[in-house]
């Protein structure tokens, strides 16, 4: 039975038992009229109980009968009117349903509570949407990145074939050995997002970040020295509760992010950390660098997106090799902080290369959701969606 149909039925019931509560209440009245003959002083006999009900019979069946039409009738009608909305939002969701995911429901008309599911509707699909086309975007930049190791290694592999005797076995196994390094960071970086994803973050602990900035320095000493590149450290007292795994990845992140997107040798990556005056943990990296195009800071939020030598999504490829890594640090950066209710700042320095603060919520504080902000110099800028995002 149609809900259409439930509510008919339901107004001509409504109808009927009003209409058998009158006949009741008439029935009560006609209870006081006395039973018998009487006549007035002019000998004129009167009407009794009987001949009263005998009148009123035939048209009360009448009455009751047209309440019934009426209700069956307006309520097919009313019922309608009021499932309108109904229908509007089913006959977008079966087109949802059927892969569509560009209709609404846009419903026009009262603030009620059609109008609130049908806005909350529409939400919703703007959000699914939104969520399919960065995975389909995503899934895109990911098989591309876990093409290219391979392609490379093939191309390498086809040349030394081609000239045995020419190959020098050293190089080759160097080149392998990056190209393989390379696949292999990219794997885990995409294995971290998606474990970050599903929500599967370890339980939140108090974190020195100032003590576990200086053990991840420590590890890329060796990295920036080959690179050229000078790491200067500032480590003021800055605690915070969070997943320490997930924040010294971070950290390592945004430090391995600094020395790799360099100028070179005579290159520079200021750390610094402490506390706002509010109590909150603060981390800030600053790595001087290639200029980055202030237009770019919102493309960083993309994953597989470089500031040098990669080209913003929808762009045209090809403006030159890619620096090295996976695509996805400053990705795992961003979701890592809108997973501990950071909040994550992007700015492009005119002189070049960029800068990262972070500011971590205050211990004991509650965790939200995360915001990322870009600035293009000393002051904060506006905000921009967070998805999470890399150089």
């Amino acid at each position: 039975m149609s809900a259409r149909l439930r509510l008919t039925l339901s107004y001509a019931a409504f109808l009927a038992a009003a209409g058998l509560g009158t006949v009741a209440l008439l029935a009560y009245v006609l209870h006081f009229v006395p039973e018998g003959n009487f006549s007035d002083a002019d000998g004129v006999p009167a009407p009794d109980r009987g001949d009263l009900l005998a009148a009123l019979a035939p048209k009360l069946v009448v009455v009751l009968t047209l309440l019934a039409v009426v209700g069956l009738v307006g309520g097919w009608f009313l019922a309608g009117r009021m499932l309108r909305p109904l229908r509007s939002i089913h006959g977008v969701a079966r087109r949802v349903a059927a892969g569509s995911l560009e209709h609404r429901v846009r419903l026009v008309g009262a603030r009620d509570e059609f109008g609130e599911l049908a806005e909350t509707f529409d939400t919703m699909l703007d959000r699914l949407q939104a969520t399919l086309e960065e995975q389909r975007r995503f899934a895109a930049n990911a098989s591309h990145e876990l093409r290219t190791p391979y392609a490379v290694e093939r191309a390498v592999l086809d040349v030394a074939l081609a000239d045995p005797a020419g190959v020098d076995v050293a190089r080759l196994l160097r080149q392998l050995d990056e190209t393989n390094h390379r696949g292999i960071e990219t794997v885990e970086a995409l294995l971290s997002l998606a474990a970050l994803d599903q929500g599967r973050t370890p339980p939140l602990v108090p974190v020195d970040l100032a003590e576990l900035t200086a053990d991840v320095v420590s590890d890329l000493t060796a990295l920036a020295d080959q690179a050229g590149t000078t790491v200067h450290v500032d480590l003021g007292e800055g605690d915070l509760d969070g997943a320490e795994p997930l924040v010294r990845r971070l950290v390592t992140n945004l430090v391995l992010n600094g020395i790799r997107h360099n100028t070179g040798p005579g290159g520079r990556v200021q750390v610094t950390t402490g506390t706002t005056t509010d109590g909150r943990a603060e981390l800030q990296v600053v790595n001087t660098g290639p200029v980055v195009p202030p237009h770019l800071l919102a493309a960083l939020t993309e994953p597989f997106v470089r500031g040098a030598g990669r080209t913003a999504p929808g762009s045209a490829p090809g403006a030159g090799p890619a620096p090295p890594g996976s695509g996805l640090g400053l990705a795992i950066v961003a979701r890592v902080a809108e997973v501990h209710g950071a909040a994550l700042e992007l700015g492009a320095p005119p002189e070049g290369g960029l800068r990262v603060r972070v500011v971590f919520p205050a211990p004991g504080g509650t965790t939200a959701r995360g915001a990322v902000g870009v600035w293009t110099g000393p002051g904060a800028g506006h905000a921009v969606p967070g998805d999470p995002s890399d150089r």
